[in-house]
């Protein structure tokens, strides 16, 4: 790896750790009802909507609560999408959605992966833009956090049967933490030149005649298709080049904050309008990790014992070291194939990257984005070298629970932990215990659904499209690389990333249907079992530290911790794994 690769992962990670302690307690302080204005700012809204702030909810009613809050959310982002040709703030005039990606959108930005089978500035209009995507950012975002936030308070209590009250800590977030940070953000990201307006879209003249294939189409102006059912095309010029506009530094700011991902673009970040140079590209990087990093500040200082949440982060932090050494080392390994061609070896491989950020920047924003839950990219990852696209599977397939999205990270990364525990109990003949509490048949039950939830979801539905030929059809790459796309997006999908190989083409109804399936039932079929054990923790007595107890803060546990994930989280994919981006090394590697 480049001089230039490890000062910029230092550099990172020099800052991310010195944001982790203020920004923690400020976090705690937040929820632990300690912030001195929040009172005279929540109170209205509380009055509003009726919400009793101090009445608390067991851990059944604070589920159905996030549950419920969570379906009227992707209700309206569909109704927002489907009559966006009646609502204003719609200079393009664009139609409404189509009913299946309607759906699939819905629940995507519901349920914090915002995957996009559509261009952006193709098909929404800005109403939708701000008031179903943005608006979804923000509250996807908020719940990932009370979760996390509700299973610490199982840890913290004693003979609680309560966990919290859902509507009051949704508010708290949001207000509190994720608004004001955002307006700062934006403000910042439109001084480095990412535009923020409601001008129609620019027709502008180029320099070079552009020539390019479309589509025929019939007298009713559908694509025509060929015997084989492939859209035919003609070969056609242009000198004009249409500029979306649009309020996109007030979308990307959230996208990054609340580890969201979903563009104003369809180019995402690595177009300059969100993306223009390369502070905005590092502070998007930090932006990130920014959160996820510092609840688990936050977990140790609600639990009484900040070691334990600094244990959890180092764990974190040592393996995304590990992952993005890999990704950035891969890539700055140059395709054989092309360096037979003639193409400079010592450039790496540059396809799919742009050439504002290079081979560092962009396997770094790789690893943190796939890592994250973020889904947001600076490059293709559909263009990484077959071991390049392994690591971004990777972070995904892990569970995304390093440093993870906001809130989900960490309590995938608990979740870990409490099978870590399990594990050491095992092995020495000791009931587990961690922070205090015995861990029992319950807790595992719960913590086995939420641990194979995920990986159910991601294989069954890649099974089924490489059987199915509504499945196949949308392979642009046939063989190894065709099946790792479908196992991308169904991981993506799952684990509530968004982020793609973007050679399927998966905005059709098949895809559409199964991955928005996916992702529900990714994202709720964890949150669900985490309450569960958040109530269950917070129902038990404490126990007092013995002889035989397994410290959980020091390097022995840290790295238990690691092994548990590696072990548990990722021996799921390696079969699926062999079939796609490992022998599609192999391959390579033959060809040469």
């Amino acid at each position: 790896m480049s001089n230039h690769a490890w000062l910029l992962l230092g550099l990172f990670l020099v800052i991310l750790l010195l944001t982790v302690k203020p920004m923690g307690t400020y976090i705690a302080n937040v929820m632990e009802g300690r912030f001195r204005l929040a009172g005279k700012i929540e109170s209205p809204i509380y009055r509003l909507c009726g919400i009793r702030p101090d009445e608390e909810m067991g851990w059944l009613k604070y589920a159905f609560a996030i549950l419920l809050f969570n379906v009227l959310g992707a209700l309206a982002v569909y109704a927002l999408q489907r009559l966006q040709a009646d609502l204003p703030l719609n200079p393009q005039a664009f139609p409404a959605v189509s009913p299946d990606s309607a759906f699939n959108t819905a629940i995507s930005f519901a349920t914090n992966t915002n995957w996009q089978g559509y261009g952006g500035e193709a098909t929404m209009s800005y109403l939708t833009q701000m008031l179903a995507l943005a608006v979804q950012n923000f509250l996807s975002a908020a719940t990932g956090i009370v979760v996390v936030i509700a299973l610490i308070r199982g840890f913290a209590r004693h003979t609680a049967k309560t966990v919290g009250n859902a509507w009051a800590d949704l508010t708290r977030i949001t207000l509190h933490i994720l608004l004001p940070i955002s307006i700062v953000y934006a403000i910042f990201l439109t001084s480095q030149g990412v535009i923020q307006n409601f001008d129609a879209y620019k027709d502008v003249t180029t320099l070079e005649v552009t020539s390019f294939e479309t589509p025929k189409v019939d007298d009713a102006g559908q694509p025509l298709k060929d015997e084989k059912g492939a859209v035919v095309t003609e070969p056609a010029q242009t000198q004009t080049q249409t500029l979306a506009m649009g309020p996109i530094a007030s979308q990307e700011a959230i996208k990054m904050l609340g580890t969201n991902g979903g563009g104003f673009l369809n180019a995402n970040s690595s177009h300059p309008y969100e993306n223009p140079t390369p502070l905005t590209n590092f502070i998007q990087m930090l932006s990130i990790f920014l959160i996820p990093a510092a609840l688990c500040f936050t977990f140790g200082r609600m639990v009484g014992d900040t070691r334990q949440g600094w244990a959890v982060l180092a764990a974190m932090t040592l393996m995304f070291v590990a992952l993005a050494y890999a990704a950035m080392h891969f890539e700055q390994q140059a395709n054989p194939l092309l360096t037979q061609l003639g193409v400079d070896a010592s450039t790496g491989n540059m396809e799919g990257k742009e050439t504002r950020f290079g081979i560092a920047e962009s396997g770094l924003f790789a690893t943190i984005t796939t890592l994250a839950s973020c889904g947001a990219v600076n490059a293709m990852h559909d263009s990484f070298t077959p071991l390049g696209g392994l690591v971004p599977l990777i972070d995904m397939q892990l569970g995304e629970v390093v440093f993870g999205g906001v809130g989900t990270g960490l309590y995938g990364m608990l979740v870990f932990a409490i099978m870590a525990v399990f594990i050491a109990g095992l092995m020495i003949g000791r009931t587990p215990e961690y922070l205090g509490k015995k861990i029992e048949a319950f807790e595992m039950k719960m913590v086995s659904i939420a641990i194979l939830v995920t990986p159910l979801l991601v294989l069954v539905g890649t099974a089924v499209a490489v059987m199915l030929a509504d499945g196949k059809a949308g392979i642009a790459n046939p063989g190894a690389h065709g099946f790792s796309e479908i196992l991308y997006a169904f991981t993506s999908a799952a684990n509530n990333n968004g982020s793609a190989f973007a050679g399927l083409s998966a905005n059709t109804p098949f895809y559409n249907v199964m991955l928005g399936i996916a992702m529900w039932f990714g994202r709720f079929g964890v949150i669900v079992p985490v309450l569960a054990i958040a109530g269950s923790l917070a129902a038990k007595k404490r126990i007092a530290v013995g002889a035989g107890t397994l410290p959980t803060h020091g390097p022995l546990f840290v790295t238990l911790l690691i092994g548990t994930v590696l072990l548990v989280g990722l021996l799921n994919y390696v079969p699926a794994l062999a079939l796609g981006p490992v022998i599609e090394h192999l391959v390579l590697s033959a060809a040469h």
